[in-house]
């Protein structure tokens, strides 16, 4: 229903529309205190209203981006919440807690932090794995008697790193969503992107913030505190289990590649199975048996832990799905036709613009969700004409951009302060500048990739 609303203003007034919409969503959000999804709501009847569109066209056309929204990335943040869940519950995640950083020496074990932020990361929303593994950084920190900070920022940089660029996160979803990348191969070059950039914002840059900041561990969480004695799944049945969708879509976008015959029975088998919803309900599916009734969890312990991880993505589906409406009337209005017009133009790369977008919504609002959506809704009318690989490193750039400099605005920023116990200069000079080197980073290897791509 891309027609659903007709563009009738001239460039500036529709630039004007969706700097007042953005501006409204950004003062809701941030002074208002507003909740994102009815910020963004009211951002998109802003946004269509004032570039003189007929109220109900407007209403109509937030309607199918939220439907349509819902009825794809929603799905797909559900079954990955569902799978975070039952990794927590079983205690597979402190498998791979426990197996890596236990494996390594004092010198290694900020990259062995970086890495199990990675993988932990893969699939777990960011919130979620630093609660999972505060714990454990406490621990690690108190016996290597090093700063906090030395090996949670570590940490932090993988968990960070997943959630803005490697798909099932809702951010890098719903960018490949509205420009319609190949998630294949947008997984690919994510993790292309996200191993270098973890390597300098994490152990490198947690060696320097470690010396500028020094926090001791509290003694929340002690080892003694965990229980020990439940059954655990084995670390390479868990690394199987997490591994396992993101096998499968890489498997489709290699064989899309490198078999031609679209009619070839394999090709179309793996093309089915490597389907971001066929995969990741596969590995629902597999996960409830690897990480439940394997490692010896009741048929109903594993059914209340799928169905416990749903309600606490509630409001990241409705703002992801409330983003969709917002970018169904900016792309209905007709702004970013204009807005790629104007790129075309000034010859500003489209990968800086996509990144820069991103980065001054994130400021604003503080939210990388909606840094995101607003970002990628702006550039969909410049990815046309883009190679596939071309395509993927827009939606990279977006994502890089979303995790700029976070600081009070962040729900996320606080977070990490509470469990750090370090004072708003102390994380700025540690957590904020983390990110900023994760953004930028992430942004120099997504422009030297665009060279060879």
């Amino acid at each position: 229903m891309d027609d659903v609303v007709k563009p009738v203003a001239d460039g500036w007034q529709l630039v004007v529309a969706a700097l007042v919409g953005i501006a409204l969503i950004v003062v809701l959000i941030t002074a208002a205190k507003v909740h994102p999804f009815l910020g963004l709501i009211l951002g998109g009847l802003t946004v269509g209203i004032v570039a003189g569109q007929n109220v109900n066209d407007v209403i109509a056309s937030f309607s199918t981006g939220f439907g349509d929204t819902a009825a794809g990335v929603g799905i797909l943040i559900a079954l990955g919440a569902m799978f975070a869940k039952l990794l927590a519950d079983s205690g597979g995640a402190d498998q791979i807690v426990d197996t890596i950083v236990g494996r390594a020496s004092t010198a290694g074990l900020p990259w062995a932090m970086a890495l199990v932020g990675a993988i932990i990361g893969l699939p777990m929303f960011f919130e979620i794995g630093l609660v999972l593994l505060m714990p454990v950084i406490y621990l690690v920190a108190r016996r290597a008697q090093v700063s906090l900070i030395t090996v949670g920022i570590p940490a932090l940089a993988g968990l960070s790193a997943m959630h803005g660029l490697v798909p099932p996160h809702p951010g890098p979803l719903t960018a490949i969503d509205y420009l319609h990348a190949d998630l294949g191969v947008t997984l690919a070059l994510g993790v292309l992107v996200a191993v270098p950039t973890v390597v300098v914002a994490g152990p490198l840059f947690g060696r320097i913030a470690g010396r500028w900041v020094d926090v001791a561990p509290p003694h929340t969480f002690d080892a003694s505190d965990r229980d020990e004695s439940a059954q655990r799944p084995s670390f390479g049945i868990t690394l199987f289990s997490v591994l396992l969708p993101v096998v499968l879509m890489l498997g489709k976008a290699l064989v899309d590649i490198l078999i031609d015959d679209e009619e070839q029975t394999f090709r179309q088998v793996l093309d089915v199975l490597g389907t971001p919803l066929i995969a990741l309900l596969i590995a629902v599916l597999v996960a409830m048996y690897t990480l439940g009734i394997h490692a010896g969890m009741e048929r109903k312990d594993v059914a209340a832990s799928v169905e416990a991880g749903l309600p606490p993505i509630a409001g990241i589906l409705l703002i992801v799905a409330a983003g969709g409406g917002f970018k169904q009337v900016l792309v209905d209005t007709g702004v970013g036709t204009v807005l790629a017009d104007w790129a075309k133009d000034a010859d500003i790369s489209v990968l800086l613009l996509a990144w820069v977008l991103a980065v001054l919504i994130r400021l604003a609002t503080g939210s990388a969700t909606v840094a995101t959506i607003t970002a990628s809704s702006l550039m969909i009318e410049l990815v046309d004409g883009l190679s596939t690989g071309e395509t993927s490193l827009v939606v990279l750039a977006v994502g890089s951009g979303s995790v700029f400099f976070s600081h009070v605005n962040d729900a996320g920023f606080w977070l990490v302060k509470e469990y750090f116990g370090m004072s708003v200069g102390q994380t700025i000079k540690s957590w904020s500048l983390m990110e900023t080197v994760l953004s930028v980073t992430g942004l120099v290897f997504v422009l030297l990739l665009g060279i060879v791509i």
